[in-house]
């Protein structure tokens, strides 16, 4: 099992995009991210290190594996 990276928010959001998430719209500190096909929509905090349970949750949402998410952050 990969383990789990520590990464900002804005480096989440990047890795995501590669993979056809766009953002759709922020509120506060929080940045909504969404793929259309297939369907999925992520909230990212924009915090200078998310929690590891949050970037789980992240990775969940978006349909990835943790090692899917680290080859992305490459």
């Amino acid at each position: 099992m990969t383990k789990l990276p520590v990464v900002s928010g804005k480096k989440c959001v990047h890795a995501l995009q590669k993979i056809g998430f766009y953002n759709k719209r922020r509120t506060g500190s929080h940045i909504i991210l969404r793929r259309e096909d297939p369907f999925a929509q992520v909230v990212v905090p924009d915090h200078g290190v998310l929690d590891r349970g949050t970037l789980r949750a992240i990775i969940r949402q978006a349909g990835l594996d943790v090692k899917e998410f680290v080859d992305l952050l490459r």
